[in-house]
């Protein structure tokens, strides 16, 4: 039954009082302040000053506001991830759970893993902005000016993955056997973490200085976040259900999913943005910062897997292939 303004009212009593707050005095503050307007709660006038492109070419602010877009498509990403290392929960400032049931749902993680599965297909959906909506000639002049920044220094993205799966997951595929059963802690395979083969000086194998910017901003931050979530990941999170949850179908499809949307889908786009700016008759051009990606991009070379325990052996073989001949070579 619908409740009345007096059983309202006394609800709010409630409320403050167990503040040693007074109800009066907010009430007073409502009618004082002002109605609330779209502008001004989504932030528009201090979004739109967000854009400064660093030269004149017009196709840049193309480039600076897709990137921005997909940072906020992440921060949605580490939202949801966030609730499910906290089972649903939302942490006090006392480090503990608020209150909900310290188990976590089939269906919540189901729910939460869709949608991060949407965030990135919309991402991915929308890429033609970045492979066809920008001049090649420009492109490939105010890129110059972008130097050493890449997209390759997108924290965000990075975290995502360490809150996705174990850390050992991320380990260069060439030296992953040599940790696979053991304890290393983070800091010893964090040097062998994957990208690193991504930002390395082509002519010389010494890192990029990228990558050296990259690891000064965030290194211990990672390394710290990845040690948080050694027992709270995606893939911990399945491991704690029971055996008859693990089987849930929705569930194991959600996470297939996202393994192709993060690990096939996202870098192989990038990688037919590569294909479409910076492939030329005369040779391939490095990336904004000197990134390998020729390299680095294609799945089929890293072979970075969130969750080989639910692919089969033929399907970890073939991973990204398919992906490629579809959308990349016959394109």
């Amino acid at each position: 039954m619908e409740q009345t303004i007096s059983e309202k009212i006394k609800l709010l009593e409630d409320k403050y009082a167990q503040m040693g707050q007074d109800l009066p005095s907010y009430l007073d503050g409502l009618l004082l302040s002002n109605y609330l307007t779209y502008w001004d709660y989504v932030q528009v006038d201090t979004l739109l000053t967000l854009q400064n492109p660093k030269t004149d070419f017009p196709d840049e602010l193309i480039f600076i506001i897709y990137h921005q877009i997909t940072e906020l498509y992440f921060k949605l990403c580490l939202h949801e991830l966030n609730q499910i290392a906290n089972n649903g929960t939302k942490m006090e400032s006392n480090g503990k759970n608020g209150g909900w049931n310290e188990q976590i749902k089939v269906g919540f993680l189901t729910e939460r893993i869709n949608r991060i599965n949407r965030y990135f297909e919309s991402l991915t959906h929308s890429f033609e902005i970045m492979v066809d909506g920008m001049e090649r000639e420009q492109f490939l002049r105010y890129r110059m000016a972008l130097l050493p920044a890449s997209g390759f220094q997108s924290a965000q993205y990075r975290k995502i993955e360490m809150v996705c799966t174990d850390f050992i997951n991320l380990v260069d595929k060439e030296v992953r056997a040599n940790y696979i059963n053991t304890s290393a802690p983070v800091e010893e395979l964090f040097p062998f973490i994957y990208w690193n083969k991504g930002a390395t000086e082509l002519a010389t194998g010494k890192k990029t200085l990228t990558l050296q910017q990259f690891e000064k901003k965030y290194g211990a931050d990672f390394i710290a976040l990845a040690k948080a979530h050694q027992h709270s990941n995606v893939w911990q999170k399945y491991k704690s259900l029971s055996p008859s949850d693990q089987q849930n179908t929705a569930l194991v499809n959600a996470l297939k999913q996202l393994d192709i949307n993060v690990n096939i889908n996202w870098p192989l786009m990038h990688y037919k943005s590569a294909v479409r700016y910076l492939q030329h008759g005369s040779g391939d051009a490095a990336a904004t910062g000197g990134t390998n990606w020729q390299k680095y991009l294609p799945p089929r070379f890293q072979k970075r897997i969130f969750y080989p325990e639910i692919w089969t052996e033929q399907e970890i073989e073939d991973w990204g292939k398919g992906w490629v001949e579809t959308h990349v070579f016959k394109s």
